[in-house]
């Protein structure tokens, strides 16, 4: 009887010592791998995407074929995200006449919701919803906001997880422009 308590304390040992080596592989992964860009890196094309706009059309990314364009994953329940959103705002209005298009992508969200958000901040780009997270899929999203920049010529400047200020967004946007 002691034999068998002591084999089985042993595997149990041994499972718990497995799951913490792979757990601890997983979680180191996803904290130190480059998260910069997702699946695309500078210099290559985003995924293309279609998605619900909150005026009942759809607009997909080849329709600002030609401009330079950001495109911004958010949530109303992201605190940066949150902080963005109005910095986003002024630097589209700063920026349209040259060109700039900013796509703010809600991560599935309820209608109400966004449009309670959309309406509390006067947005006045571009508010699509991924509301299967395909396209958060596709650019292989880890942390919201994750913004990327993309230029005219239809390939990636850079990416961006995490906050911004508006003082990055809007030298990135300069940057942006001048390519």
């Amino acid at each position: 009887m002691e034999k068998t308590n002591k084999a089985r304390k042993t595997m149990q040992i041994i499972i718990l010592a497995a799951v913490l080596i792979v757990g601890g592989y997983a979680i180191g992964t996803a904290l130190f791998s480059d998260r910069s860009t997702g699946l695309i890196k500078p210099g290559e094309e985003p995924p293309a995407f279609s998605l619900a706009n909150l005026e009942g059309g759809v607009t997909s990314l080849s329709d600002y074929a030609g401009k330079p364009t950001v495109i911004n994953f958010w949530g109303t329940f992201c605190e940066p995200c949150v902080k963005e959103m109005p910095e986003f705002e002024r630097q589209y209005v700063k920026w349209q006449d040259k060109g700039l298009t900013i796509l703010a992508i809600n991560l599935s969200e309820d209608t109400l919701t966004v449009n309670n958000f959309v309406n509390r901040f006067d947005l006045t780009y571009p508010i699509l919803r991924d509301v299967a997270r395909k396209t958060e899929r596709n650019y292989a999203l880890r942390q919201y906001p994750t913004t990327f920049f993309v230029k005219a010529d239809g390939t990636l400047m850079e990416a961006v997880v995490g906050g911004m200020t508006e003082e990055d967004i809007d030298k990135r946007i300069e940057r942006l422009l001048q390519l």
